[in-house]
C-alpha cells in the first residue's frame, strides 16, 4: 500500500468531522476535511436522552460524509464516537440510523481509548515528540489528559466535563456574569484534582492543546494582542476579564472567533482555566493533531499488520496468567472451525477470524478471578477492562463470546438470530468442549456445516468412542442450541464408509 487513501470520522458531542488522508511510505499526508457543527451534546437531556432535533443533525451531517466516502472499500474508513454517545441511552436506536446515512461502522470507543487515541495524533504533529507531554483536550462533552513520550502514553484519563455541557449549565442563554464563571471553574478543578496528584507526580516538560476548544482559544489571544503565542495563562485572565465585561455572548466582539465557535466559548475558557490552576500551568503549546489523526495512524497500523489490538491481547494473556498451551490449542481448532463454516476466514484479516481467535484466547481471563463461573468473570473484565485498540463494541463483542462458550445460550438469546457471530459462539464452544481436558490433542475429527437454520456435525466414531465426557458434553450442545431455535445435529460416522451410527 503505498499511495493509498484513507479516512476518519469523529462523532465528537460539539461537531462531526471527517478527515481523508494520503498514505506515502507509512506517513499519512492529511487531505481534504470536512466539518459540520451538530452541537450534539446540546440536545441531551438531563435523563441522558438524545432529543430528535440533535439526532436530526447527526444525520444530516454523516449523509454529507457519505457522499464524499461512497467509493472507498471499509477497510479504508473508521468512524468513531465519543462521549455523548458514551453516555446517552438512546445511543444505540440512533447508532442505526447514523450508520445507514454514513454507510459504515461507527465505534462507540471508551474515554480513555479516546484519550489514547489523540495522543497518536498529538504526537505525529510535535516537533519534538521525544519531550514529555501533557496533552489536554477540550472537547463538547467529555476532557481527555494524557502524558506521554515519543508515541508512547504514559498516563490516560477522560473526565466528564466538557465545553458543551458547561456551556448550557453555567452559561444559560449566552450569559456571562461573574457567578457562572466562578461556578464553572470549580466545577472544572474539582474534577481535574481527582487526577492532577497523580499527574504532578508522573510529569511533563511541556503542555500540549489539542482539538476545537484549545484551537479556538489560540486564536482568540493571538489576533487580540493577548498572548504572545500559544495559550497563557495572563492572556486567559485578559479574555475572562473581557468576557464578564461583555456580559453575554451577543457583545462579544473579538478578531478570531468563529460563529460556531461563540456557543461553547464561555465552558472552554472555564475548564482551561481550571486546568492552568490545578496544574500550575503558565503556558500551553497548541497542535494541530487530535483525535482524527489519530484515528488514521491506528487505521494504517492495521493496515500494515500492526493492530494494536493484537498487542492488547497478548498483554492480557500475561497479565491474568491464562494457560499459553490451552489458549493456543482452543483457539487452533476454533479457527478450524470456522473454516469449515465460512471459507473467507482463510483470510488472515478476515474480521470474524480475527475476533475468533482473540475470545479463543482470552475466554480464561476470568479464572484469575475464581475457577466457578470463570466465564462470567472472563466476560466482565473484557467488557469493563481498558482495552487499547479496542472500542465498546469490539469489547461487548468479545465479552459476549466469551460469556457464551459455556453454559447456557439463553444469556445471550437476545443476539439477532442472522448475527454472524453465532457461527464464532459455536466455533467457540466446540472448541472448548473438545480440549476440556487440556492433553494437547490437536484438531479432532469433527467436520462442521450449516444446514438449514441451524448446523450439523460430523464427528468419527473411532475418535468419539473412546471420549465417553465429549460425547456426553456434545449431547448437551445439541440441547443448548435446540433450545435457542438454532439447531445442531452431531453425527457420528465410521471413517472408512461414512456411515451413519447412533448419535
Amino acid at each position: 500500500m503505498n499511495r493509498e487513501l484513507i479516512a476518519a470520522i469523529d462523532l465528537g458531542s460539539n461537531s462531526f468531522r471527517l478527515q481523508v488522508g494520503r498514505i506515502v511510505n507509512d506517513q499519512i499526508y492529511p487531505l481534504d476535511g470536512i466539518k459540520e457543527s451538530v452541537r450534539l451534546a446540546a440536545g441531551l437531556s438531563s435523563d441522558r436522552m438524545l432529543d430528535a432535533p440533535a439526532q436530526f443533525r447527526g444525520i444530516s451531517a454523516l449523509r454529507c460524509f457519505n457522499e464524499r466516502l461512497r467509493d472507498y472499500p471499509p477497510e479504508a474508513v473508521r468512524a468513531v464516537a465519543t462521549n455523548t454517545l458514551r453516555v446517552a441511552k438512546n445511543a444505540p436506536h440512533f447508532l442505526v440510523q447514523a450508520e445507514a446515512a454514513l454507510g459504515f461502522p461507527i465505534e462507540v470507543i471508551a474515554g480513555r481509548e479516546e484519550a489514547r487515541l489523540i495522543y497518536v495524533g498529538v504526537a505525529h504533529t510535535l516537533a519534538n515528540p521525544h519531550r514529555q507531554q501533557l496533552v489536554v483536550d477540550i472537547g463538547g462533552g467529555s476532557t481527555e489528559f494524557v502524558i506521554g513520550k515519543s508515541f508512547a502514553p504514559i498516563a490516560l484519563e477522560s473526565l466528564y466535563m466538557g465545553c458543551v455541557g458547561y456551556s448550557l449549565r453555567f452559561f444559560p442563554e449566552g450569559r456571562i456574569d461573574k457567578r457562572g464563571m466562578r461556578e464553572a471553574e470549580m466545577a472544572a478543578q474539582k474534577e481535574i484534582q481527582t487526577i492532577s496528584h497523580a499527574y504532578r507526580e508522573v510529569g511533563w516538560d511541556e503542555a500540549v492543546g489539542s482539538s476545537g476548544s484549545a484551537k479556538a482559544l489560540v486564536d482568540i489571544l493571538e489576533l487580540n494582542g493577548l498572548s504572545d503565542g500559544g495559550i497563557t495563562r495572563s492572556g486567559l485572565e485578559k479574555l475572562r476579564a473581557l468576557m464578564l465585561k461583555a456580559g453575554h455572548l451577543d457583545n462579544l466582539h473579538l478578531e478570531g472567533l468563529r460563529p460556531d465557535r461563540l456557543p461553547v466559548l464561555s465552558g472552554g475558557l472555564a475548564i482551561m482555566w481550571a486546568v492552568f490552576q490545578e496544574f500550575g500551568l503558565e503556558r500551553m503549546t497548541f497542535s494541530e493533531g487530535a483525535l482524527r489523526l489519530g484515528v488514521l495512524y491506528d487505521l494504517l497500523g492495521r493496515y500494515h499488520h500492526h493492530d494494536l489490538r493484537d498487542a492488547t491481547v497478548s498483554a492480557f494473556v500475561e497479565r491474568y496468567d491464562v494457560d499459553g498451551a490451552q489458549s493456543r490449542q482452543v483457539t487452533e481448532t476454533a479457527r478450524a472451525f470456522l473454516l469449515q463454516l465460512e471459507p473467507a476466514a482463510a483470510e488472515e484479516e478476515n474480521a470474524d477470524r480475527r475476533f475468533l481467535e482473540w475470545a479463543a484466547k482470552l475466554h480464561e481471563v476470568g479464572v484469575s478471578v475464581a475457577h466457578s463461573s470463570y466465564h462470567k468473570h472472563s466476560a466482565y473484565i473484557l467488557g469493563n477492562a481498558d482495552m487499547p485498540g479496542f472500542s465498546r463494541m469490539d469489547q461487548g463483542r468479545l465479552a459476549r463470546m466469551v460469556l457464551a462458550h459455556r453454559g447456557k445460550l439463553s444469556r445471550v438469546g437476545s443476539l439477532d438470530p442472522e448475527s454472524p457471530e453465532w457461527r464464532l459462539i459455536l466455533c467457540l464452544r466446540l472448541a472448548a468442549v473438545v480440549h476440556r481436558a487440556r492433553d494437547g490433542r490437536g484438531v479432532p475429527p469433527l467436520r462442521l456445516k450449516r444446514e438449514g437454520k441451524g448446523y450439523v456435525g460430523i464427528a468419527d466414531a473411532e475418535w468419539l468412542r473412546n471420549l465417553p465426557l465429549t460425547a456426553a458434553a456434545l449431547d448437551e450442545e445439541e440441547r443448548q442450541w435446540q433450545s435457542i431455535g438454532m439447531p445442531l445435529k452431531i453425527r457420528v460416522e465410521r471413517a472408512a464408509a461414512r456411515s451413519p451410527v447412533a448419535s
